[in-house]
């Protein structure tokens, strides 16, 4: 290979399979890239970061350093939502080697007029890039320089020093070499940020057995608002399908007063542009999409890609699915699951590119019709990847404030595959992470390996579809640990709300089900109630607005205790302007106490300061001058969550 450049640029980072696919960041963030950059020989190797938003002509420059054995670091601010490009770059500085060289020389004592000649070369290939200050230092060192009378200023420390600086400035990339260009993606702050509460428009009326409407729901708004919730995610709202509709608990007859899963979408009144009738209008939904905003509370639809068997795509694109030899469709199914009444979407077909366009018209409907930013999109994992990252890219090309939720709970790389597509967040393993271990162990996978740069987990305890089996029957404690932890450990949470908060965990036999689920029929629900679960939820949603910290998920050591049944972590924004200490007990039976081990290191103190430890759930104050320092926790209060004063 003919190639007469002498800087190698190896191992940038972070990057993804090559920069095959981008890497994710939020407006305000800085992005830290290193770079293995070295060269042959002795010279000065310099190197930089360049980055350039997709709506800019000119790139930016972010000079690296070394931080040993050849490794360059550094790092940009991306401001603006969109595509950012960005690479290193890395050259030979001829300026600086010689400058380097001359100044060990002088100081050896040896004579170096013919270098000073050399040098006042380097200055006059720069000095028309210069300010007039510049100008004028680097005029006056020419003189000295090139006159052998004035050999004692050419010499002097300051006036290099200076010069080295102007150097590092104006550098001369001459055979300048370049890695690979690659791509983040910037979101809103919210991609980041989020708290979810979820409920079944249909269950908001406050009369027994009487379907809710949206008009219903703007009731509830100031409660999930003063709970603190950002983001209000509503189940379909489309029509149900009455074809082969479910009845309660999941039967496969439904009687005449059955109202159907919300995900058997379509029917006589419409499909997946339209909403159920007993809902309300398409009005009445953007009345509710427009007053929760009131509220700082933006609403999250569902987008599931799927028809009931009576859905007017069956009769007027029966090409869009897969017919068998008896001319009946396969009902979907996930084993021993069944799903009857919802046929799967074919994506194979040879239209498939008129089915594609369809369903983005249906999104950028939802968009541009009734203001919908934010998407829970069901079972992503059972369509294709790349129509997933054709239909996010084509959204976000006219409307980048979406952000998609991905509901894969599947192997584990089909969901960071979802993620790698543009995916802004997704459901996770921790529903069934319960042990210290369990919970360090997956955390850590998340946010100290590569999937930091593009998987943004969201933590839920529990979904219409999930009773987990340790909140079934469960107490107080154990709803108030689940939350806490989910709140505390990631920076986008949520709950299946009236169930959760009012502990109603009764579960079918041998399932991870709830009883009686509200996916199959209305329930009535207390939508004022206050119990020490609700207040504990409201206090730490509260809580994380005001500590930029818990704002992040990736800034999280784990620290050690003594006891398996305690978990203690301490997080801290970019800056470490907030740092923040939680201590959990895993019991909600039993009281537990230990000894926690403090992060002095990662902290930047030494054991004998004393630190101001604020617990923001009981606002007691505590000072901590040990590396080892006791608790206890019971059942009542089973956590502290303390902000560190230094």
């Amino acid at each position: 290979m003919l190639n007469q450049r002498r800087v190698i640029i190896e191992n940038v980072y972070p990057q993804l399979d090559g920069g095959v696919n981008f890497i994710k960041r939020v407006v305000g963030q800085q992005i830290e890239v290193t770079a293995d950059v070295l060269a042959d020989g002795h010279d000065t190797i310099e190197s930089a970061i360049r980055f350039k938003h997709e709506g800019d002509s000119v790139w930016g420059e972010s000079r690296m350093y070394g931080v040993g054995n050849e490794v360059r670091k550094g790092h940009f601010t991306v401001d603006k939502q969109g595509f950012y490009s960005y690479y290193v770059e890395g050259w030979v500085d001829y300026a600086l080697s010689w400058l380097h060289g001359t100044e060990r020389k002088i100081r050896d004592g040896q004579y170096v007029k013919s270098e000073l000649l050399e040098g006042a070369q380097y200055i006059k290939n720069i000095i028309d890039k210069t300010n007039d200050h510049e100008k004028y230092v680097l005029n006056e060192l020419i003189y000295f320089f090139t006159n052998e009378s004035e050999y004692h200023h050419a010499i002097d420390e300051h006036r290099l020093s200076e010069l080295g600086g102007i150097f590092h400035k104006y550098p001369e990339k001459i055979l300048m070499n370049q890695s690979a260009e690659l791509k983040v993606y910037v979101d809103r702050q919210k991609a980041l940020f989020s708290t979810w509460y979820e409920f079944f428009p249909r269950s908001a009326s406050q009369q027994e057995g009487v379907h809710g409407t949206f008009k219903d729901c703007e009731h509830i708004l100031p409660k999930v608002a003063e709970m603190g919730f950002d983001t209000l995610y509503f189940p379909p709202i489309h029509p149900i399908g009455e074809v082969n509709r479910k009845g309660k608990n999941n039967a496969t007859v439904a009687g005449p007063d059955d109202v159907g899963s919300p995900w058997g979408i379509g029917s006589q009144f419409g499909g997946h542009a339209s909403v159920h009738p007993q809902l309300g209008t398409v009005e009445d939904f953007k009345s509710l999409v427009q007053k929760a905003k009131e509220y700082g509370i933006e609403v999250a639809m569902d987008f599931a890609l799927q028809a009931a068997p009576d859905h007017p795509y069956v009769k007027q694109h029966p090409e869009w699915f897969k017919w068998r030899p008896d001319g009946t469709v396969q009902y979907a199914e996930n084993p021993p699951k069944k799903y009857q009444d919802i046929l799967p979407i074919y994506y194979e077909t040879k239209a498939w590119k008129k089915l594609w366009k369809e369903l983005l018209d249906v999104m950028l409907y939802w968009v541009e019709e009734c203001d919908i930013k934010i998407f829970r999109v069901d079972n992503p994992h059972t369509k294709p990847f790349y129509f997933w990252g054709w239909l996010i890219d084509e959204v976000k090309k006219k409307h980048p404030d979406v952000l998609f939720l991905a509901e894969a709970f599947t192997a584990q790389k089909i969901m960071m595959e979802l993620g790698k597509q543009g995916f802004t967040q997704s459901y996770t393993y921790f529903t069934w992470r319960t042990s210290k271990w369990e919970i360090q162990d997956y955390v850590n996978e998340l946010t100290k390996t590569t999937f930091r740069e593009f998987f943004r987990p969201n933590f839920w305890p529990n979904t219409p579809d999930i009773n987990p089996g340790h909140l079934q029957y469960g107490n107080e404690a154990i709803h108030m640990i689940r939350y806490f932890l989910a709140a505390t450990l990631s920076s986008n949470t949520g709950i299946y709300g009236p169930v959760f908060e009012q502990m109603v965990s009764d579960a079918l036999p041998g399932r991870e089900e709830y009883m009686d689920s509200e996916k199959y029929q209305i329930r009535k629900w207390n939508w004022y109630v206050d119990n020490k679960v609700t207040n504990i939820i409201g206090k730490v949603n509260r809580i994380r607005k005001t500590q930029t910290s818990l704002q992040q998920t990736n800034n999280i050591h784990f620290c050690d205790t003594d006891n398996d049944n305690i978990i203690a972590y301490y997080k801290f924004d970019d800056n470490k302007a907030n740092e923040t200490l939680m201590i959990v007990s895993l019991d909600p039976h039993h009281t537990q106490q230990g000894w926690v081990k403090l992060p002095l290191h990662d902290l930047g103190v030494w054991e004998g300061h004393r630190l101001e430890m604020q617990d923001l759930i009981t606002g007691a104050t505590y000072s901590w001058d040990k590396q080892w320092c006791f608790v206890d926790l019971n059942p009542g209060l089973p956590f502290h969550l303390f902000k560190i004063n230094k």
